[in-house]
């Protein structure tokens, strides 16, 4: 692994109306500075309550709420200003998939977490805790970091209500399932996945059913389609039935 996807990056656990708010911030027009104030005094009762410590747990949520929907880097900004565009369509409960999205580009590791959590939730219905930080340690190595990030992770999702909590401690079940329709913003999904990706380009059956995303139920579009709705994909055929669905290089600035 090279490069961000090699990095674990998000290691706290996150809420959904964390990110949420921090959207909502930007959409408002608030500076960099006026939601790093709004987004400490949102936390100060919930994250490193007491703490001093400059680069407390509170100020590594922030971070990863900021490195996600504010400060992306600039091939990033056309898919966050397109999100944000989005989000402000939808209605409240909708929303969940933009963000996680978002997430999933910023942060490779969550995409990684997802994957071995969504294979294992269509192989046998439930996915141990256990056995997912197994598999996120064969890619990111025998590190207690690399395990508690994943546990934090899977409490994200379970927060997010993506998972459920069996009987059987450490084993988690589906949670709460959403069915996706609207081309435009499975369009944005699509470029998203292929964010987090390190060639930037799949194949479109792969990407429309893809474990990273596993509480999303995507709607079958053709790849032609999604192309049309987004300017920053282009589609390559491969072979006599498989299309590549692949993020456009962008030109010199």
């Amino acid at each position: 692994m090279i490069g961000r996807r090699s990095q674990i990056g998000f290691n706290q656990r996150i809420r959904l109306d964390w990110l949420e708010q921090t959207a909502n911030l930007i959409l408002a027009g608030n500076d960099k500075t006026s939601i790093n104030d709004s987004l400490q005094d949102l936390l100060i009762d919930k994250v490193s309550v007491g703490g001093k410590s400059v680069r407390g747990n509170r100020e590594k949520v922030i971070t990863i709420l900021v490195k996600t929907w504010l400060t992306v880097p600039r091939e990033r900004e056309e898919l966050r200003d397109k999100g944000l565009e989005i989000l402000q369509k939808l209605p409240h409960k909708d929303r969940i998939a933009v963000h996680w999205c978002m997430v999933l580009a910023a942060y490779p590791f969550w995409g990684v977490v997802a994957e071995h959590t969504g294979r294992l939730l269509r192989l046998q219905g439930t996915a141990a805790a256990a056995h997912v930080q197994r598999r996120v340690r064969e890619q990111y190595g025998e590190r207690e970091t690399t395990s508690r990030a994943a546990r934090r992770v899977l409490r994200s999702f379970i927060d997010w209500g993506v998972l459920d909590e069996t009987h059987n401690k450490g084993v988690y079940g589906y949670g709460h399932q959403y069915r996706v329709e609207e081309p435009e913003l499975i369009a944005w999904m699509v470029e998203a996945s292929l964010r987090a990706r390190s060639n930037g380009s799949a194949a479109i059956r792969d990407l429309l059913s893809s474990p990273t995303i596993f509480p999303f139920r995507l709607a079958r579009v053709s790849a032609k389609h999604l192309a049309c709705v987004s300017p920053r994909v282009h589609i390559l055929r491969h072979g006599l039935t498989d299309e590549l669905v692949m993020l456009r290089k962008e030109g010199p600035s």
